[in-house]
């Protein structure tokens, strides 16, 4: 694709978010910056975090995972329901209930100091890399497609990208959010469809050939009931998809930040079952579309796998209009993703480890814009430290199990406050949230020597969150002894 047209649309995208920002900025204060006021409608946040839950990764290495593990990625995503139901009817009642801005501070009113931080730590250490990881692998495919044909440099492209990100989000925050969130879903989405529909036009086929391709292909196994060793055994997969969903999106600021915007607890719920049903959907036609495009791949002769296949041939293989359908859909999941992640970090960081109530509306307006600049940093510093790194692993793979081991404190803390009534030792927080990911570690590259080939796969966020529950328990104490 002529590179120039590769600027023009991505230019036009961001005048449009700009626009945006600039509409639903007017007259925001720091409130509308963290809580968009409480007035988003439950329907608009729902459609937005589709984007915003698929990102960028979801884009490219879902289609691209599908050679290795066929369908069974839709056993997680039935596990999903599960873990937005438990969202819906325990977690939301109960930051609706304490008026939550971050929703670590009721881990303050539970444990006490040590665990706040120890809580939102853990937050800000996997948000900041999933964020990275995400903008890196989009960064990549506008770096190859784009910015090579005029020799511009990898880290002035990653530069620029953050910097627009930064313009649309630093003065509206969340309220922008919620809307952008929805124009990048109906574009991502709709380049899924799209891309669909142009291969079955390419391989001559009707939508109930389309089906039948698809359904007796290779790719298309979805189960897997037998070997209990194999990561993908469906009790594995449905179980890690149910605690994923918990962890990375209820007990994860970012998403929670969007739900927590909605007018009152009944829509944000609406938000969330609606928002859930929709996904396996999605997820299916990702799914779908990954299957068309190996079997277009190997009809056509291509050798492509994991995160090279979808842009290697919508770049190259099909025509301009494929082209700049594929480049609307990557730059809108990955910045419907990037954009959330960066206002909740800041979120984060300033009522969590700021004091941030306590100062004036002047000096929350300082600081939030040094915060804001400075994760903005960290981010551009961590894609160029992935970027040295050649290993063609997916992404998508990556980013769960990075999840599984940075929000497994999470889940052990939530878990043990609100299904047990005990009293912690909280200074010993921070130590069982540190030993309980690196027991897991351990055991997780062990298991397949130690257990004859047993394979924990993305489980082990729940051996985790088990590490993280025992060892809370061996430091509490029943609630009327004395600690």
């Amino acid at each position: 694709m002529n590179p120039t047209i590769v600027l023009f649309v991505i230019g036009v995208y961001f005048i449009i978010l700009i626009l945006i920002s600039q509409l639903t900025s007017r007259n925001a204060s720091t409130k509308t910056f963290f809580t968009a006021d409480r007035q988003s409608p439950w329907y608009v946040v729902a459609f937005g975090m589709i984007g915003a839950s698929l990102s960028g990764v979801t884009f490219i290495s879902v289609p691209g995972w599908v050679e290795a593990s066929q369908f069974s990625y839709m056993q997680m995503v039935l596990g999903y329901l599960l873990g937005y139901a438990v969202i819906a009817l325990v977690l939301m009642p109960m930051y609706y209930r304490l008026n939550l801005v971050s929703i670590y501070t009721y881990l303050e009113q539970r444990f006490g100091f040590w665990s706040y931080k120890s809580g939102a730590f853990f937050f800000l250490l996997s948000r900041t890399f999933q964020a990275s990881l995400r903008l890196l692998l989009v960064a990549g495919v506008l770096q190859i497609f784009l910015f090579n044909a005029w020799d511009f440099p990898f880290w002035a492209s990653v530069l620029m990208t953050i910097a627009l990100i930064w313009v649309y989000t630093f003065r509206g925050g969340i309220k922008t959010i919620v809307w952008t969130d929805t124009l990048q879903t109906l574009f991502m989405l709709a380049s899924v469809v799209i891309s669909i529909l142009l291969i079955k036009d390419d391989l001559n086929l009707s939508f109930n050939e389309l089906v039948t391709t698809i359904e007796n292909s290779e790719y298309s196994r979805v189960f897997y009931w037998t070997e209990w060793k194999d990561d993908k055994h469906f009790l594995k997969q449905f179980f890690s998809g149910a605690f994923i969903a918990i962890v990375m999106t209820g007990l994860d600021q970012d998403m929670m930040q969007k739900n927590l915007t909605c007018k009152n607890l009944k829509d944000a719920q609406k938000n969330i079952f609606s928002f859930s049903l929709v996904l396996v959907f999605v997820n299916l036609l990702f799914l779908s579309l990954g299957a068309l495009l190996y079997i277009y791949a190997r009809n056509s002769g291509l050798q492509l796998a994991n995160d090279e296949l979808y842009p290697t041939l919508a770049f190259n293989h099909f025509n301009a209009f494929a082209g700049i359908v594929f480049l609307l859909g990557i730059t809108a999941a990955a910045y419907s993703s990037a954009d959330s992640a960066l206002t909740s970090l800041t979120t984060s960081f300033c009522v969590d480890f700021l004091d941030f109530s306590r100062k004036s509306e002047d000096e929350k307006k300082k600081t939030k814009m040094r915060i804001h600049i400075g994760f903005s940093f960290l981010i551009f510093i961590i894609i160029l430290f992935f970027n040295q790194f050649e290993d063609k692993k997916s992404v998508i793979s990556l980013v769960f199990e990075m999840a599984s081991y940075t929000y497994g404190p999470l889940l052990g803390l939530y878990t043990f406050g609100l299904f047990t009534s005990r009293k912690i030792k909280d200074q010993f927080v921070p130590v069982v949230c540190l030993a309980a990911p690196i027991v897991s570690y351990i055991l997780d590259h062990n298991s397949a020597a130690w257990f004859s080939g047993f394979s924990f796969g993305f489980f082990i966020l729940i051996v985790n969150g088990l590490f993280t529950l025992l060892g809370l328990w061996l430091i509490s104490s029943p609630s009327n002894a004395k600690i």
